[in-house]
Formats: structure tokens, sequence, C-alpha cells
């Protein structure tokens, strides 16, 4: 005698992190930062000259004040607006690109047998050292930036869609299959929401690879942007400005690494998380 259950069982949600702990981790992460610059400020101070030479960085104190000449300028959100577009563009070309042709792959044998050892070639070179080619390539120099940071991003987010893809269970398909679903109801139904959690993780990775390659390319052959700004600093012997534009690049790959997780946790508010996650 069998027993219909009415309901599904739930799944078990972890409980949420006491406030008072959540206090506690975030001091912790605020302690770390302001050790880092209290130990940043006696090293400069009093020009610490062992192995490294501390005396020729610039003092906190004079980063901040920089920080706040630039902040009152219009050059220095110009130059953000122009980083984050080539970033934007160029990452959101290689997702679209990068996870449909990492499916494909993973997917069709024919395709893999045609375009994987080409990609296999071509995934070890820097996406910085195509900068040469993106200059004979393309007719402008913004281009070719942009070209740069979507391949940053694309080889990490082609390589963790197909690997996502193939470990699948086969037996989610066939379970498809034979309650008469099409190869395009698994498709979406089935492949691409079971591969989320890998693909986001090859996000995540291509958004900070795109980062370091837009920044190079910018001070290489560029004519703004932050990378292009912190390397004039440099050649004009700024350095509290070189600090200030390297604290933007890091601050500015944190947001977009953040907005690109938090959207991955969104998107795969299906799976159990833990208490720390």
């Amino acid at each position: 005698m069998t027993q219909t259950l009415d309901h599904e069982p739930a799944i078990a949600e972890a409980p949420p992190t006491p406030p008072r702990r959540r206090f506690s981790r975030l001091a912790v992460r605020a302690g770390s930062i302001v050790a880092a610059l209290v130990v940043w400020e006696l090293l400069t101070a009093f020009d610490v000259d062992l192995w490294l030479h501390f005396d020729r960085l610039p003092t906190p104190v004079e980063v901040a004040r920089d920080l706040g000449y630039q902040l009152g300028t219009a050059v220095y959100y110009q130059d953000l607006l122009d980083s984050l577009r080539r970033i934007v563009t160029g990452f959101a070309l290689a997702a679209v690109f990068g996870i449909g042709l990492g499916t494909a792959i993973a997917r069709s044998r024919g395709t893999s047998d045609v375009v994987q050892p080409l990609l296999e070639v071509l995934r070890p070179i820097p996406a910085i050292a195509m900068v040469p080619i993106a200059i004979l390539l393309f007719p402008s120099n913004e281009q070719g930036i942009i070209f740069i940071t979507f391949i940053a991003a694309f080889f990490p987010v082609v390589v963790s869609t197909r690997h996502a893809v193939r470990a699948l269970p086969v037996v989610w398909e066939d379970a498809i299959r034979t309650m008469g679903g099409s190869r395009g109801r698994v498709l979406w139904n089935v492949v691409l929401p079971g591969a989320l959690p890998g693909v986001f993780g090859g996000l995540s990775v291509g958004m900070g690879v795109s980062w370091i390659c837009v920044i190079s390319a910018e001070m290489i052959s560029g004519e703004f942007g932050v990378g292009y700004r912190t390397w004039q600093a440099y050649t004009v012997v700024d350095y509290p400005g070189v600090i200030v534009g390297m604290l933007t690049i890091g601050l500015l790959g944190w947001v977009t690494s953040a907005a690109v997780e938090l959207l991955g946790r969104r998107a795969t508010r299906w799976l159990p998380r833990g208490e720390n996650a």
C-alpha cells in the first residue's frame, strides 16, 4: 500500500546570520583595512629602507589629499565612465558568445571537433599580448581595447560553461526526453539552469581578468580611461596620482565583480545556501 504525499518536502534554508555576528564580521573586515593603512603610514613616515624602498612611496595622507583633489575634477569621472564602458561592452559580448559557444561545444561533437582545437591554441596566449594585433585589425584604439577586454573574459567563460554543461547528470536529460521533451526544452529547462553555477564562476573570473587587460591596454594604446591616467601620472612623477589610480582600479574591479556574484546568487536562488555563503 502506497501513501501519496500532498506536498513535496521543502528545502531547508539556512538560518539568517545573527546581527551581532554580522557586525563582528564587518568589524574584522574594516579592521584589516585600517591595519593595512596604519602599517603603510608607519613604513612611509619613518622612511623604512630595508630591502623594499618605502621611503619612495607617498604616505596615505598624501594619497588622500590627491584623491580629494581628483574627486573635484570632471576628468576623474570621465575616466571612470570610459573604463566602465569598455568593460561592460567587452564583458557583455564575452558572456553572450562564451556561454553560447561553450554550450555548443559541450552538446555537439561536431562543434567540439571543429572549434575546440582552435580555442585550445589561442587560449594560452595572454590577452594583453594581442594588443599589437588589435592595433593592426581595428580602425580605432577604442575598438581594439574593447576587443582585448572581450578576449580576456571570453576564454574563462567558454571553459567554465563547457565543463559545467558536461558535468550535468545524464539522467536529468533522460527524464525530460522520456516525457516527450524536445531538444530545445532540454536546453532551456535542464542544461542552462543546471550549468548556471559553473557559468557564473567563469563570469566572475572573466570580470577580474578583463580589468587586468583593459587597464594594461589603456596604458599601452589608450587615450583616456583610468589606466591611461594612471600611466600619465607615473610619467610625470606624480606618485600619489599613481596610487589613486591603483585604488580606483581596485574599487571598480571589486564593485563589478560583486555585481556579477550578486546576479549569480539571484539567478541560482534555488540552490541550498550555507550560513557563510
